[in-house]
């Protein structure tokens, strides 16, 4: 009776629907997760038939599953269970997988199924394919897209292959134009400075101040031709990846005064540059034809751009850490907005009025330092000074 209690409550709770029937295909009874699947009370299904629960086709071929289950064949395989479909009282339908056993029971023989439903696996199923189909359309349309930009790419990459050839033509023209103009420009202007020398020379007896102007003038307009020449063919060479640093040890003190007597002959009236030294050592391991150029440079800019009476400060200091040199005026500064732009090729502040210049100077310098893994800084007040200050580690 234990074992009886036992078994009848494992059915009641079962999570499966079990259902039993006689050999005739008879309802005997369903336990409560069955009768909640079909939808029916026990009242309404006990003693009819099966097929009541079967939507067709299964309905119709019931009969004959019954002779073909009991031949031992289609125990082995029909016993392990197939996929059916179950019809509920309000006539909607749902998958189950059925089982079945054969049970000896008080000299009969009964049939017992158990009730697997399928319907939220189906529905997965279901979503799992509909996902399946939307990426697999996706994965088209993205194909297609990719073969679009890969097509559109391709014909891009010739294109701006054809723009590089043109380019490179572009620059082997414009390096052949700017060493053939350096070189057709330099003849006639030392032409011109040496008339000039002479001409000082040899007027110099007849004290005429005339003379004299005009001579500083034609001076001062080679000078101006020479550095033009000077900045286009330093920019062409640096365009061209033809500027390498040759690093030596050198003595920077020396170079500096150098500069500054070279620079104080092209100085106005009363303007002074004052040179000054900080450290122990004055040796350096630069490349002294680049540093002199940046000197010469920043100098040259606060010479233009100060007025007559004023100092320009020339220092240089070595100490353990690093080398620097700082170059600073009272000239007219440079205004705040034009300062992010002061590093462009070509690039004037608005407020230089007429005084000469390229524009590629800073350009130059600033690249020229960089090659030298070097640093470059800069400060200005308008109207009040300006100071550049290069850097070099040790």
């Amino acid at each position: 009776m234990e074992q009886a209690r036992l078994l009848e409550a494992i059915i009641e709770t079962a999570i499966d629907g079990i259902i039993t029937i006689d050999n005739r295909g008879n309802i005997e009874s369903l336990n409560p997760a069955a009768l909640k699947l079909f939808g029916y009370t026990i009242e309404e299904v006990k003693g009819k038939n099966i097929k009541m629960l079967m939507p067709e086709p299964d309905k119709s071929g019931h009969d004959g599953y019954i002779e073909r289950y009991q031949t031992t064949r289609e125990k082995r395989i029909i016993g392990k269970g197939r996929e059916v479909r179950g019809l509920r009282k309000n006539g909607t339908t749902f998958p189950f997988r059925l089982a079945v056993s054969e049970v000896q029971y008080d000299d009969r023989i009964i049939y017992t199924g158990f009730i697997h439903d399928l319907s939220k696996e189906k529905e997965a199923e279901e979503r799992l394919r509909e996902y399946a189909a939307e990426l697999e359309e996706l994965v088209e349309e993205r194909t297609k897209s990719l073969k679009k930009t890969v097509k559109a790419l391709s014909a891009a990459k010739e294109e701006v292959s054809l723009s590089l050839e043109k380019e490179k033509e572009l620059n082997q023209m414009k390096s052949r134009f700017v060493s053939m103009a350096s070189h057709e420009f330099r003849t006639p202007l030392s032409s011109v400075q040496l008339s000039a020398s002479l001409i000082e020379k040899y007027a110099h007896p007849f004290e005429n101040e005339s003379i004299t102007k005009h001579v500083g003038k034609i001076k001062n307009a080679v000078g101006n031709l020479t550095t033009i020449l000077n900045d286009f063919l330093s920019l062409e060479r640096l365009e061209a990846g033809k500027v390498e640093p040759a690093f030596s040890f050198f003595d920077l003190v020396k170079l500096s005064e150098e500069v500054t007597e070279e620079m104080q002959l092209i100085a106005k009236q009363n303007q002074n540059i004052i040179y000054q030294h900080t450290g122990l050592t004055s040796m350096v391991n630069l490349d002294q034809n680049l540093i002199r150029n940046c000197m010469i440079n920043l100098i040259s800019n606060s010479i233009k751009y100060s007025g007559e009476n004023t100092f320009i400060e020339f220092n240089t200091e070595i100490n353990d850490h690093e080398c620097t040199v700082t170059v600073r005026d009272n000239g007219i500064g440079i205004p705040e907005s034009d300062q992010k732009h002061l590093f462009q090729p070509f690039f004037r502040a608005n407020n230089i009025g007429n005084i000469p210049g390229t524009g590629l100077g800073l350009n130059i310098v600033r690249r020229y330092v960089s090659l030298m893994d070097g640093s470059l800084y800069f400060e200005s007040v308008i109207n009040k000074e300006t100071t550049f200050k290069l850097s070099f580690r040790r």
